[in-house]
């Protein structure tokens, strides 16, 4: 009989954005449902105590943390909705819809701003996320979160975004009364009942998705995607008590030096590649960066003489950080076709092309292929990612594996070369 070793730390979780990248995550999530069950670690209900997101990651995290108290269930869960995704419930993306919004935006490209102004178009986004929030009043019920924080069963929830009219990346917070909130340089926290509302916000991928009004400090702001400007996303769950995080991308940390060129070409950049280009910016840097960061502050912690550091408030972050081992933008190539019709079309007209060959726009696409084919694929390769460090995984939680004597036995002389991402075990 094989249990789980008791852990003091508290253990959080990070669900970083990318919009329908986020899928990666929740096969991530779902490897270490089964990991857990393997190690006979099923006694604790809720592996993680803060659970923090941003964008998509953010939604994914809610609905984790409104069914923390019955982990795997809730997993399947979240898997079996990101499984069976079409576009249809994420943005109208009918050709009527797609009318009343991308061709606003066509038209300002196409006649010019005073034009525009003149005929009074004022289009708020690219696409229409209304359907979004219907999925969410489906899939996130936040009503039960006080009672669950109240029970115990986690310590809290974070969720952030970022204000259009301060310009303050913000996160809101609900958790524990002990909890404090806490100020930085142009970004902070509030507490606050999270909503649907707030969900929507962290989700808004700017220019795509219309930004959401939310109510802060007696008076109204509009918010847009959380990843914008987040220059600490690891940031919330330390603040929120967390001393061990597992920390999920949405995008290769690193890309290996021989692949580069793969990936080059001399032609001018289409709008789609620099849009791709500037939501790769916006979702995946600060995280590699901040990782580092983290990384650094651990191995300066270890210099201090032990006796000083209990009179201080320093504490190393054990991180375990999974992230993709392919590009996702290549996997995006290979379903840009299964988009709706109407959204090739806009797409088409901005760079984004069908053919597999040219990847060009499918880093823009990568976004927003909420389409079950894709997402399949990329919870099939969090998986398989999570499945290959289920060593460190198992480590990281303090369970026992029972098939660790089978992976000895079959593991190779050489370290693989596909191994291009380690957990970072700091403490």
């Amino acid at each position: 009989m094989h249990g789980a070793t008791p852990i003091p730390q508290t253990t959080g979780l990070l669900l970083t954005g990318g919009g329908a990248r986020a899928a990666y995550q929740v096969g991530v999530l779902e490897a270490i449902a089964d990991i857990r069950l393997d190690c006979g670690a099923e006694n604790q209900r809720n592996p993680f105590a803060v659970i923090t997101g941003t964008s998509a990651g953010a939604i994914n995290a809610s609905a984790l943390a409104c069914g923390c108290d019955n982990f795997d269930a809730t997993v399947r869960m979240i898997a079996s909705t990101w499984k069976n995704f079409h576009a249809h419930e994420v943005y109208r993306a009918d050709h009527l819809s797609m009318l009343r919004s991308g061709a606003s935006w066509m038209t300002l490209l196409s006649i010019g701003w005073m034009l525009a102004k003149w005929r009074r178009i004022k289009p708020r986004s690219l696409l229409d996320n209304t359907p979004l929030g219907e999925l969410i009043a489906r899939l996130v019920p936040l009503e039960r979160l006080p009672y669950l924080i109240r029970k115990g069963h986690m310590q809290a929830l974070a969720v952030t975004a970022s204000s259009y009219s301060s310009g303050d990346h913000i996160t809101f917070f609900e958790g524990d009364k002990r909890l404090m909130p806490w100020v930085r340089s142009q970004r902070l926290s509030v507490r606050a009942k999270i909503t649907h509302a707030h969900l929507l916000a962290s989700s808004a991928i700017p220019f795509v998705f219309p930004a959401t009004e939310l109510h802060i400090d007696g008076h109204n702001e509009y918010f847009g995607d959380g990843s914008m400007r987040q220059s600490a996303p690891v940031s919330p769950a330390i603040h929120l008590g967390a001393e061990r995080i597992m920390v999920v991308g949405a995008g290769r940390m690193h890309e290996p030096k021989d692949e580069a060129h793969l990936h080059t070409t001399n032609t001018y950049p289409s709008i789609a590649q620099i849009a791709g280009h500037a939501l790769s910016n916006i979702f995946l840097d600060a995280l590699a960066v901040d990782v580092e960061r983290v990384r650094r502050i651990n191995q300066t912690i270890k210099l201090v003489p032990p006796e000083l550091r209990k009179a201080s408030a320093l504490r190393p972050i054990d991180l375990l950080v999974i992230a993709p081992s392919q590009r996702l933008d290549t996997v995006a190539s290979r379903h840009i076709g299964d988009l709706p019709h109407a959204v090739r079309v806009m797409l088409g007209g901005v760079g984004v092309s069908t053919a597999r060959a040219d990847m060009k726009g499918a880093a823009l696409a990568s976004y927003l292929l909420f389409e079950s084919g894709y997402t399949s694929e990329l919870m099939a390769l969090g998986y398989a990612d999570a499945q290959t460090q289920r060593a460190e995984v198992c480590a990281f939680f303090g369970w026992t594996d029972p098939k660790a004597h089978e992976q000895v036995a079959a593991a190779p002389t050489k370290p693989s070369i596909d191994r291009r991402v380690d957990p970072l075990r700091l403490r």
